[in-house]
C-alpha cells in the first residue's frame, strides 16, 4: 500500500463521557398562563361566540331601525328582564316543561318497550324496522289536525305529538348500539350466565351507552322544537299555555321585542340542557369509562 499505514499497535486515544440524566417530558412543558388556561376551556370559547352573536345583532338592528322587524338585543333584554321580575316568563317556562318531561318521558317508554322486542326476536325487530320505516319521516307537526281530532284541545295532544316526534329517533339510535355492540362482550355476559334483563342492562346498556345517550339528545331535541311549535298553534290549556302560545300572543300584540325575547329564552334552555346536562351525563359516563378521548 502506498501512503502512511496504520499498524496493529497504533491505539485510539480512550475518553470518558459524563452521563447526563434524561429530562422528563413533564419538565419540558412550560406552565399555562391564566389567558391559556382560560382560553382553554370550552365554555368561554362558547360564550365568547355568543357575546359576538350579540353585538352583531345590536349592531345590525341599530342600523335597521325598525322594531317591528327586528327589535336591538338591548331592547330584547329589556322586555326579557321585566317579564321575568312580572314571573309571566317563568309561569310559562313552568309549563312548557311540564309538558315536556311528560311528553319526553312516553317517547323514551315506548322506544324502550320497541327496543327490547327488537333484540329479544326477528318478529321484533321486523316491527321497530316497519314502525320506523313508516312513522320516522313523517313530521310530528303534521299530526296536529288527528291530535285535536282524536284527544281535544290541551295537553293530552300536545303529549300524543311529543310521543311520536321522540320515540323514533331514540328507538333507532339503542337498536344501533345494541346491534353494534362486539361478540366478545356478548359471549362475556353469556359466560357470567347472564339473559334477559340482566344481559341488557349490564352488557348492552354500558357498552351501547353513547349510541343511547346520542339518541336522547336527538329525541329531546326534536321534543323541544316540537312542543314550542305544537303550543304556537293550540297550546292553551285552562287558559295558560307555554313559551309557543307566550310567543303566539305577543306576535299578535305587536310586542315584538317581547316576542324575541320568548324566541331568545327557548334558545338559552336548549343550550343549558344540551352543554349542561347531557355534558354531565357524558362526563360522567362515557369520558370516564374511556370511550370517548
Amino acid at each position: 500500500m502506498r501512503g502512511k499505514s496504520l499498524t496493529l499497535t497504533e491505539l485510539r486515544t480512550e475518553y470518558e463521557r459524563e452521563v447526563v440524566e434524561p429530562v422528563s417530558l413533564t419538565n419540558q412543558q412550560r406552565p399555562l398562563s391564566f389567558w391559556e388556561k382560560l382560553w382553554d376551556c370550552g365554555a368561554v370559547r362558547k360564550l365568547l361566540i355568543l357575546i359576538l352573536l350579540a353585538i352583531i345583532w345590536q349592531v345590525y338592528a341599530t342600523r335597521l331601525n325598525n322594531p317591528l322587524m327586528l327589535p336591538t338585543f338591548f331592547d330584547m333584554s329589556v322586555a326579557l328582564s321585566q317579564m321575568f321580575l312580572s314571573g309571566e316568563l317563568l309561569a310559562k317556562i313552568d309549563a312548557s316543561l311540564r309538558v315536556l318531561l311528560l311528553g319526553y318521558g312516553g317517547g323514551i317508554a315506548v322506544a324502550t318497550i320497541l327496543t327490547i322486542l327488537a333484540i329479544r326476536s326477528r318478529l321484533g325487530t321486523d316491527l321497530l324496522e316497519t314502525l320506523t320505516a313508516m312513522f320516522n319521516p313523517l313530521p310530528a307537526i303534521a299530526l296536529l289536525p288527528l291530535a285535536l281530532l282524536w284527544f281535544g284541545l290541551g295537553l293530552p295532544s300536545i303529549v300524543f305529538v311529543l310521543i311520536h316526534a321522540v320515540t323514533w329517533p331514540i328507538a333507532l339510535n339503542v337498536y344501533s348500539g345494541f346491534t353494534g355492540v362486539g361478540s366478545t362482550l356478548r359471549m362475556v355476559g353469556q359466560n357470567y350466565g347472564l339473559s334477559g334483563l340482566g344481559f341488557v342492562g349490564r352488557i348492552l346498556i354500558p357498552a351501547a351507552f353513547p349510541q343511547i345517550l346520542t339518541g336522547l339528545k336527538v329525541g329531546w331535541a326534536f321534543a323541544w322544537r316540537t312542543l314550542i311549535a305544537s303550543e304556537l298553534v293550540f297550546g292553551v290549556n285552562s287558559g295558560s299555555g307555554g313559551l309557543g302560545w307566550f310567543i303566539f300572543e305577543k306576535k299578535n300584540q305587536l310586542e315584538i321585542a317581547s316576542v324575541f325575547a320568548g324566541l331568545f329564552v327557548v334558545i338559552v334552555i336548549g343550550i343549558i340542557v344540551e352543554n349542561g346536562l347531557f355534558k354531565l351525563i357524558e362526563d360522567r359516563t362515557i369520558t370516564r369509562w374511556g370511550m370517548k378521548s
